[in-house]
């Protein structure tokens, strides 16, 4: 990167609270600047810091954590019915006002920030001018499904022991703790160790979790919050911006759980990268950063 793409911190008022946010490079640049929308829900923007090498293209980089998490304004005592798609779409939209940049930016997400991208791109915002989904699943029926698949594929009766302690709800039983991290290292992140921040972002996760534990569950494969039965593959038809789909190979987000939004977003380009799982940002950072800069190359210099 070079030296003089300074990042600049700052916070953003929504709704009485606070978001934080960074800008990594220059938003008077003439390209539109990336926006990074990270995972969960209940993530925080550590894990996908990565992200922050392609400022070094001259296009800004905008990471920011979502209400409830990281450096932004925390509430645990908030119930379900707070917590909400519309909740976090009205929260970017804010932050894009608050930068000024709602007229020229482009957006990615990864994970469940994929799908917050997704649910913003079919309202057809005119100031998208290109979106990547990454890592992200089109339905969390299908996710489940493809995630109950991936760990009766693991061996040593992992799938067996995850099933027992979710039958009685001992999440927090450290044979079940195991088991977890067995499929964590197998589909979410293969490095090992893992790079420091994404442990962080774990690590985050730990310390709060009334998001992640509100809309998604315990675990990634164990889905029980208010998302369970989200989709949007009814609606990826609406999509105008030109979209880059990015998966794994041992990714968690399989092939089957990505593909509609390769089949059904028009004109969408699909990208699989053969040596990753669930954040190719870390695990082939050099080749992702080419693809996504790339892409955004043609989409919208």
């Amino acid at each position: 990167m070079p030296q003089d793409v300074t990042p600049q911190e700052g916070f953003c008022p929504f709704r009485g609270h606070q978001t934080w946010y960074r800008v990594t490079g220059d938003l008077g640049s003439p390209l539109p600047p990336l926006v990074i929308a990270h995972g969960g829900p209940g993530c925080t923007h550590d894990y996908v810091d990565a992200y922050k090498a392609l400022a070094a293209t001259g296009r800004a980089v905008v990471h920011y954590d979502q209400l409830g998490n990281g450096l932004s304004t925390h509430l645990p005592e908030a119930g379900a019915d707070f917590w909400t798609v519309e909740l976090f779409l009205a929260e970017l939209d804010t932050l894009l006002d608050h930068l000024s940049i709602r007229d020229g930016y482009c957006l990615l997400g990864q994970s469940w920030g994929g799908m917050l991208a997704a649910e913003h791109a079919v309202l057809c915002p005119q100031g998208l001018k290109a979106l990547v989904i990454a890592n992200s699943p089109s339905s969390f029926p299908t996710w489940v499904e493809e995630a109950l698949r991936l760990r009766r594929d693991l061996p040593g009766g992992i799938h067996e022991t995850l099933l027992t302690y979710e039958q009685t709800g001992d999440f927090a039983h450290p044979d079940y703790l195991a088991a977890t991290d067995v499929f964590y290292r197998n589909h979410v992140c293969r490095m090992d160790p893992w790079p420091p921040e994404v442990v962080a972002t774990f690590d985050a996760i730990a310390a709060d979790p009334t998001v992640y534990h509100t809309m998604n569950g315990p675990t990634e494969f164990h889905v029980i919050g208010t998302l369970k039965d989200w989709t949007i593959e009814d609606r990826l038809h609406q999509v105008t911006a030109p979209t880059l789909v990015l998966t794994g190979l041992h990714d968690e987000a399989t092939p089957r759980a990505a593909r509609a939004y390769a089949e059904l977003i028009p004109g969408a380009e699909w990208v699989l990268l053969g040596k990753s799982s669930h954040m190719p940002h870390v695990e082939e950072h050099d080749l992702c950063m080419a693809t996504v800069a790339s892409f955004l190359e043609r989409a919208c210099a």
